[in-house]
């Protein structure tokens, strides 16, 4: 299996990167204290509920303008929303380059905000939509309309099948009660995804089903946003009080939500893998290019094997785990789409690509830091920020632990 980019992806890639050059990095320069040790103090509103500074969220739409401009933006999506039907594996690639170039405008994960989006609710629109919910994609491609995602609850998180918030049918209505936590972009919401169950037992997969609730509806009410180890944040509380929506609002098939949750998760977890790879590799060749240049008795501190041992096993991982990456990403396009993530055994390679892949970039930008000594621990370098911000990823979208039971599960033949 052929795993290096095509002439016609690397050439995408030259193409990129001119443009990040030309058109994303004046414009960081211009606002350089969003990206250097004031970063996360100037991207936070922390009066207003810790939330993503206004000023901050302005700029990441003027990248994304431009990149779509550009006619980088869309290139995961169909070709019928302006996509260039970007597979699995260009987007890992892609995706896996940005990350290695390191903190900048051109890739702000925290906010999923990149010049090649990761654009998974207008693909769940295209999916399950009616016509009627289609018709917002283009808002939502643009940022026009912001949508949340409402799955995790107060006492319930890995374990979705076992979910506290219900609806019951009432005419043509459904009447909503609840609660959800770390409740995604809700700064920006016009709608929130919600997932409650409507019909079956606690542990049914069936019986879920997704909403589309606007979040002006009354009884609908962010009751604050939680403080996070990387700031700022978008992940609310939220309670959810006898809302009332049409029939409507159900998005895809009534009692099959998990599946639109399931798709969700996996459609990005190929991708956050390739991400945290890159954003390890940029730790490993930064720490590499200081201990070539920092000396210590009169030599570079390279020549010591207390330097060089850690960093080459972390080396030999990220190599490694590159070529499972693309692999699985390959694989994942010769499938085609998967609604459910046991429908293939490609699956566990997808466990096995995300929990090591956000293993070894917390493990990358510890070494960074301790290769850098004093200046690595202070903000003034970038490893700090990355450490923070993909440490969220041994825990959320699916927890390492999670993941890891996914491969055992065809590892031993329980699932």
């Amino acid at each position: 299996m052929d795993i290096s980019p095509s002439t016609e992806l690397q050439s995408y890639l030259d193409d990129l990167d001119e443009f990040i050059e030309n058109e994303i990095k004046p414009l960081e320069e211009e606002h350089i204290e969003y990206f250097d040790k004031r970063r996360e103090h100037a991207r936070t509103d922390w009066d207003s509920g810790g939330e993503p500074d206004e000023e901050w969220l302005e700029l990441l739409q003027e990248m994304r303008e431009r990149a779509d401009e550009a006619g980088f933006f869309r290139f995961a999506l169909p070709e019928e929303v302006g996509g260039d039907e970007g597979s699995n594996f260009a987007m890992a690639v892609i995706r896996e380059h940005l990350a290695n170039k390191g903190l900048g405008l051109h890739n702000v994960l925290q906010n999923e905000a990149s010049v090649v989006g990761n654009t998974v609710f207008p693909q769940i629109l295209l999916r399950f939509g009616t016509d009627e919910q289609q018709e917002m994609i283009e808002d939502v491609i643009t940022g026009e309309t912001g949508v949340a995602f409402g799955l995790t609850e107060p006492d319930h998180g890995s374990d979705a099948t076992w979910m506290d918030t219900t609806a019951e049918r009432d005419g043509d209505e459904w009447i909503i009660n609840g609660a959800k936590r770390w409740n995604s972009g809700m700064h920006a919401a016009e709608y929130d995804l919600v997932f409650a169950r409507t019909s079956g037992e606690d542990g049914d997969a069936d019986g879920i089903t997704a909403f589309l609730v606007p979040t002006d509806t009354d009884g609908f009410e962010v009751d604050y946003f939680w403080w996070t180890f990387n700031m700022p944040t978008d992940h609310a509380e939220v309670s959810i009080d006898d809302v009332r929506v049409p029939d409507s609002a159900i998005l895809g098939e009534e009692g099959q939500g998990l599946h639109i949750a399931q798709f969700f998760v996996h459609e990005n977890r190929i991708r956050q893998a390739a991400a945290s790879l890159g954003a390890a590799q940029f730790c490993i060749d930064e720490a590499v290019d200081y201990a070539n240049e920092r000396e210590t008795w009169g030599k570079p501190i390279s020549r010591r094997q207390a330097i060089q041992f850690p960093l080459a096993e972390l080396h030999t991982e990220a190599e490694m785990l590159r070529n499972t990456i693309r692999k699985t990403a390959r694989l994942l396009d010769d499938e085609g789409e998967m609604v459910t993530e046991s429908e293939s055994s490609i699956s566990q390679l997808v466990a096995m690509c995300n929990y090591k892949a956000n293993d070894l970039v917390c493990r990358a930008a510890d070494r960074a830091m301790q290769v850098h000594g004093g200046v690595g621990y202070s903000r003034h370098k970038p490893f700090e920020h990355i450490y923070r911000h993909h440490r969220r990823y041994r825990i959320t979208e699916g927890s390492e632990e999670i993941q890891k039971r996914r491969v055992a599960g065809h590892l031993f033949d329980f699932i």
